[in-house]
């Protein structure tokens, strides 16, 4: 007798906690609806639906990756931002829910058929984001990273988008032309921070997009210094930030002569995004 949709779960489930997943219960659940082609209300409504036995194969291998600490969006090859699919794999920083304030802030200030430059783009889920909610955006996007750009690339082509991706270390590679929307989620976590986080994001997502230098705020001097030639006049730099890097990137925009300088917080009440106006020029 084949085994039921829920002795599977059962079972993947007592195998991530045995390996110390964390929140194990959404990633068995997650992962056997993969395997299954089901939705969420599957467990509860049909907990007796018979599994093949190809079927409990796939999920026992899904099982194992997830255990050794493989992150779920890259065994499912995807995840869900500001509404959109996209694609990700270990060549791209992971999108999280706190980057979709960063979109969300960038929304109010663009305007239909703006430029807007996304550096350290990653998998494009910003600028892409950005063009699908707001019309005719002359979206540019910036990667160092080559095998980044080709996740950013087939994200674009997915929802229908054509911004110009451009192998760059920040500025370095691009045109002088001027944008009216600088967005950026650089790397900002502090080096010696690095190997303490979860086995997920240090053994598993790009160092590159992690590594913000002994402060954390190496790539925000850069940006901000390189910004004033790529921004016209009354244009908006806006940053994702750490929760503890509020005070200290704002202070950096100020010190640069940007204006209407604002800490937005994130749905935890944290500090998450710094904007300000260049106002020079």
């Amino acid at each position: 007798m084949n085994d039921t949709y829920y002795e599977i779960y059962t079972w993947g489930l007592a195998a991530l906690k045995k390996a110390e997943v964390p929140d194990p219960e959404p990633d068995a659940r997650l992962l056997l609806e993969h395997v299954c082609h089901t939705d969420r209300n599957t467990l509860y409504a049909h907990k007796e639906l018979a599994v093949t036995g190809e079927q409990r194969e796939q999920y026992e291998s899904l099982i194992g990756q997830r255990a050794k600490r493989i992150p779920l969006q890259h065994i499912l090859g995807c995840q869900e931002f500001m509404g959109f699919s996209f694609v990700v794999n270990e060549h791209v920083l992971i999108p999280r829910q706190d980057t979709e304030c960063l979109v969300e802030e960038a929304l109010i200030h663009c305007m239909d058929g703006d430029r807007v430059l996304d550096l350290c783009t990653g998998s494009g889920c910003i600028l892409l984001s950005i063009m699908c909610y707001k019309n005719d955006i002359e979206g540019v996007g910036a990667d160092i990273s080559k095998e980044a750009l080709a996740v950013a690339a087939q994200n674009a082509k997915n929802l229908g988008k054509s911004p110009l991706f451009v192998e760059s270390d920040l500025f370095g590679q691009l045109e002088k032309q001027p944008f009216d929307i600088i967005v950026s989620n650089p790397p900002y976590i502090k080096s010696d921070v690095i190997p303490t986080l979860q086995s997920e994001v240090k053994d598993h997502e790009p160092s590159l997009a992690l590594d913000g230098g002994e402060d954390g705020l190496v790539f925000y001097r850069k940006i901000i210094s390189g910004a004033p030639e790529y921004l016209r006049r009354g244009g908006m730099l806006l940053f994702e930030i750490g929760y503890d890097q509020g005070s200290a990137v704002s202070g950096l925009l100020q010190e640069a002569g940007f204006t209407d300088v604002r800490v937005v917080k994130d749905f935890a009440g944290l500090d998450r995004v710094v904007s300000g106006r260049y106002s020079a020029g």
